[in-house]
């Protein structure tokens, strides 16, 4: 990290994500840091890629050009790992954004992790546990999607879905008994941050909020606070689990 500033790395598997997600992939990225690079993979001699051709001048993304020399094997995923590896080892970066929903990036995004970098991924929601669950944190397309006419309807769930969510209750409740006071009370931020080491593809979006706080609220299972910092000036939100006794 260069003068406090995250330098990122995006690769694009173009053959394995939409070009409706680039707007909100951009805003999204922009939250964890700089992109210093924005590459593109795939055979742009043919028409099927035509959509992202027309974004990418746009948003100033580098179309790299791969072959399928034969016939069953995806050779752009090959030159994308390659390319990440060289990019790696320049040590010049943070942190890489691989946008794919195939798992054969499984084992790039755990090698970029064990060199100490962060991977965040970004793929559909069908992409293999195996390589969400390889990456820092992973972000699922759909909400993503920015274009109009194309933006994937998330449904707000309903304080009763919520609650009959045993595996997103028992994640809050956890998170929150791993980082409360022994009062029981938690700063939200450390929750957030608790949840994502434990489930990389948690996102508020997922469940139609666009917030932790809001979702968490929503649940009706704790109680939510705003509380004045020590600097006496700026707030910041807490939480306690409703059934920790006062």
């Amino acid at each position: 990290m260069a003068n406090g500033i995250t330098k990122l790395a995006i690769l694009i598997d173009a053959d394995n994500a939409q070009p409706a997600i680039i707007e909100g992939l951009i805003t999204e990225i922009a939250k964890y840091g700089t992109a210093n690079v924005k590459r593109i993979y795939g055979d742009w001699t043919g028409t099927h890629l035509k959509g992202w051709k027309e974004v990418l001048i746009q948003y100033a993304i580098q179309p790299m050009q791969q072959f399928g020399y034969t016939t069953g094997k995806n050779s752009t995923d090959s030159a994308l790992i390659i390319d990440a590896m060289d990019l790696l080892y320049t040590r010049q970066f943070d942190g890489f954004c691989i946008v794919s929903s195939d798992s054969d990036f499984t084992r790039l995004a755990t090698r970029i992790r064990e060199a100490g970098l962060v991977v965040y991924g970004i793929g559909e929601e069908k992409t293999p546990k195996s390589f969400v669950s390889a990456c820092d944190k992973f972000i699922f397309s759909e909400v993503l999607r920015a274009k109009e006419g194309e933006q994937q309807s998330l449904k707000q769930k309903t304080t009763s879905e919520l609650k009959q969510d045993t595996k997103l209750v028992s994640l809050l409740r956890a998170a929150v008994e791993a980082s409360s006071d022994d009062s029981g009370w938690a700063y939200l931020g450390p929750v957030g941050s608790n949840v994502a080491k434990q489930l990389p593809e948690f996102d508020p979006r997922n469940y139609g909020y666009k917030k932790l706080g809001e979702l968490v609220k929503a649940t009706q299972l704790f109680d939510l606070e705003e509380r004045l910092m020590k600097d006496g000036q700026s707030k910041a939100m807490v939480v306690k689990d409703k059934k920790k006794k006062a």
